[in-house]
């Protein structure tokens, strides 16, 4: 059973009447698989902070300029320090920030920068149905929303993740055009060709064969459909690859990271068509900080502290590219 609180039956109802409709069929049985799974021992926790949700018209949303949802006159100072306390049963918040009747959810990233670099250079979402692989929280798809995609469908095997979604959905409005689902690319049938647009930010590098994930990117676009990549790379001719043998910036699961050349190299072999890299940031401090909301480690501890150039374990510290290709006719 799917728990009442993550409410798909939208989501199912649009897939039966589009040509998604043989994968709407088998997509329930899917997404209850993988929230029974065992490892999610605390969603019973994560239940009951769905249900102390407050119910309450939000009169207002705002995706273009953020993620704004509630006049800030519904809640006095005493409901939002409630909302907070109740949100705080799926710390961490690892992606935004979200602006909830006034109440400021700082997230660990600054997504919003991210999004800032990003939007420039897609394709018009006006009218497009989206796929974010990876999206977490689903912040971006708000966005995505919010510059006009027409139905926007995020994607992420951590269940947390999902219900932090559909906290904030429950303000927003349960019958909006935008889902998360608890799966991993890994999960999307073969060869779907069936989004306009597809994003893969902060997902390359901790795939264990990238030039599968290209080739599963490019499969579930339309002919002519863009892509848009988001991830580390470092400085480098075409031949530049860092493979890290233990940690990258304390994280475990980082496998390859290549240079924007190599990268761009890897999306040609895999079919797509003009592949360019349109922005590259060095990731900083402000962008990516430990806040009330993620109270954990953050970019300060994973750099080294005698030179912030490198990380603790001595590789050049994370620098993002965003990429982007079309798929072919």
């Amino acid at each position: 059973m799917i728990p009442t609180s993550l409410d798909y039956g939208p989501l199912f109802s649009w897939l039966e009447e589009s040509e998604l409709h043989q994968w709407g069929q088998d997509l329930p049985e899917l997404v209850a698989k993988q929230l029974r799974r065992e490892r999610w021992g605390d969603m019973p926790e994560w239940e009951e902070t769905m249900r102390r949700l407050p119910e309450i018209d939000p009169l207002f949303t705002d995706f273009s300029n953020g993620v704004k949802i509630g006049d800030i006159s519904l809640m006095d100072k005493g409901r939002r320090l409630a909302l907070q306390a109740t949100l705080m049963g799926l710390h961490p918040w690892r992606k935004g920030p979200y602006n909830l009747f006034g109440m400021h959810l700082d997230t660990e990233w600054r997504s919003d920068w991210k999004w800032d670099r990003v939007l420039p250079h897609l394709a018009p979402l006006k009218g497009r149905t989206i796929l974010d692989v990876g999206c977490g929280n689903g912040y971006h798809c708000w966005r995505m929303l919010g510059a006009d995609a027409e139905r926007v469908i995020g994607i992420d095997p951590s269940a947390k993740f999902v219900f932090q979604f559909y906290a904030i959905k429950r303000f927003a409005g349960n019958r909006l055009p935008i889902d998360v689902l608890p799966l991993g690319i890994e999960h999307m049938p073969e060869k779907m060709a069936a989004f306009d647009t597809v994003f893969s930010m902060g997902i390359l590098y901790h795939r264990r064969s990238p030039m599968d994930h290209l080739r599963e990117l490019r499969q579930l676009l339309k002919p002519g459909g863009q892509l848009v990549l988001e991830t580390l790379v470092i400085e480098g001719a075409e031949d530049q690859l860092l493979v890290p043998q233990d940690r990258y910036a304390k994280m475990p699961n980082v496998w390859f990271i290549p240079s924007p050349d190599m990268l761009i190299s890897w999306m040609s072999k895999n079919g797509l068509k003009n592949p360019r890299m349109v922005d590259i940031s060095t990731t900083s401090i402000e962008e990516q900080r430990t806040t009330d909301w993620m109270k954990f480690e953050s970019l300060t501890d994973f750099l080294d502290p005698n030179d912030p150039s490198k990380t603790v374990e001595g590789h050049p510290a994370p620098v993002r590219a965003v990429f982007v290709a079309e798929a072919p006719y």
